[in-house]
């Protein structure tokens, strides 16, 4: 079976596609930093007949990171990694002249250095396998200016970097930064907590993200709602 290990995979995003990829008889490396909603979470989608390993703990801890590549193992390997945990800066969002220095080295670290540390931690596995596959979860914020959303969308941009560079170095592998577009989740309810417009649920995103598999395209940058509308 294939392996996959996905970072926040408690709820939201995360937790759909692990949903998503155990009904496909993927094996599971899960990561959140809230044990008991991990183990729900877990438990969900070990219900599916996938083997499930959930581990509790920070993607910033290299020790941590070192576990979750150590279960994948004993898994059989890592044909995926899907860097999806993230930190805002400043919850909710503020605008630059406000924005904590400590807020936006917690993005990056969270962001951006941790997701490196884990893509350098599990490399030998990704290399071993047919369908080596890191997939870096970004977002339009890393593309575009939106007030407020300055630091989380630096360290996005910064994401979408290394996976463009970890792409030219790891010809081998599939890199792709996927941005998922608007979706209902505590995230963004904790970045714009005032916004009420309905969003969808992170379930309709997972589509796009299944097809990037099943087709396998080059390595780059891609919008889950444009990869939808090609359905």
């Amino acid at each position: 079976m294939p392996v996959a290990i996905i970072t926040g995979a408690s709820k939201g995003l995360g937790r759909a596609l692990g949903t998503a990829l155990a009904a496909r008889s993927w094996d599971l490396v899960l990561d959140a930093r809230g044990a008991e909603a991990l183990e729900e979470a877990a438990e969900n989608i070990a219900g599916h007949g996938a083997r499930v390993e959930a581990l509790a703990g920070d993607v910033t801890d290299a020790g941590h990171r070192a576990a979750l590549v150590a279960a994948a193992r004993r898994l059989g390997g890592a044909d995926l990694l899907v860097s999806n945990a993230s930190a805002l800066g400043a919850e909710p969002l503020v605008r630059l002249a406000a924005l904590p220095l400590e807020g936006l080295r917690r993005a990056l670290e969270v962001n951006v250095v941790a997701a490196l540390g884990l893509v350098r931690e599990a490399l030998p596995l990704l290399r071993e396998s047919p369908a080596g596959t890191v997939v870096a979860v970004s977002s339009d914020a890393a593309a575009e200016a939106y007030e407020t959303w300055g630091g989380y969308g630096a360290s996005k941009a910064a994401l979408d970097q290394l996976a463009a560079v970890l792409a030219v170095e790891e010809p081998g592998l599939r890199v792709w930064a996927v941005d998922p577009g608007d979706m209902a989740t505590d995230l963004y309810a904790a970045a714009v907590p005032d916004d009420d417009d309905p969003r969808p649920a992170p379930d309709t995103v997972v589509p796009a993200f299944l097809r990037l598999l099943d087709e396998r395209p080059a390595s780059g940058r891609y919008a889950a709602p444009a990869l939808l509308e090609r359905r």
